[in-house]
């Protein structure tokens, strides 16, 4: 089976799994996800799954990429906060679809291999930096999006700050049980309101800046 045919799969598995929004389904038939995964993983890269990466992290089911910049409500002029660069692919889907894109990553040496990426795509509105994502990016705040790609008991206070009035944050949230679920936060004059989405599971939100970068 080529890779093509593959892709076309992979665009249909998400159509029916609710994914309708074209833009979205562009992005990902658009962007190679082989291209974020290591060689002995590239042969699965359209399959609708998780995989590992580099430094003990995974990059996300395309499904769950999918969903998650679905329910972001994104436009193009959106400045996205994205706390967990990984290899890149959940920017690389977004940066079509808005202004600008601002990731954080506290691994050194996924922040490198994400950015010689981003060059190869032409993806020239994505700015990166490596730091703690717990603080996120204070000075080009505030955020009209925020996308969390770890798992946090409880939503960082600086992140909730960051974000703009009339703003979205998506982020998974493990309680008390390790069970984890997609929460949609959404900033008013008022305050903030949580939406459940969806069970999913995610490696855990680690605060500071990682000894091997």
């Amino acid at each position: 089976m080529n890779e093509d045919y593959r892709k076309i799969e992979l665009i249909m598995a998400l159509r029916n799994q609710g994914i309708r929004d074209r833009a979205i389904l562009e992005a990902i038939e658009r962007t190679p996800r082989e291209m974020f995964l290591g060689p002995v993983f590239q042969p699965m890269a359209y399959s609708d799954q998780a995989l590992p990466i580099a430094c003990g992290q995974t990059i996300s089911q395309p499904f769950v990429v999918a969903f998650m910049t679905d329910r972001l409500k994104l436009n193009k002029r959106c400045k996205v906060l994205e706390i967990g660069t990984g290899s890149g692919y959940q920017a690389a889907i977004l940066s079509p679809l808005c202004r600008r894109v601002y990731t954080m990553e506290r691994y050194r040496t996924l922040a490198l291999e994400a950015g010689e990426r981003f060059k190869q795509l032409g993806l020239g509105n994505i700015t990166q930096m490596v730091g703690d994502g717990y603080k996120g990016w204070p000075n080009q705040s505030p955020f009209d999006r925020i996308i969390v790609t770890a798992a946090a008991k409880e939503v960082p206070e600086a992140l909730a700050d960051q974000l703009a009035v009339g703003g979205i944050m998506i982020i998974p949230l493990e309680d008390t049980s390790m069970n984890q679920d997609l929460v949609r936060i959404t900033r008013s004059e008022k305050g903030y309101a949580y939406e459940t989405l969806l069970p999913v599971r995610f490696v855990p939100l680690v605060e500071g800046v990682a000894r091997e970068s």
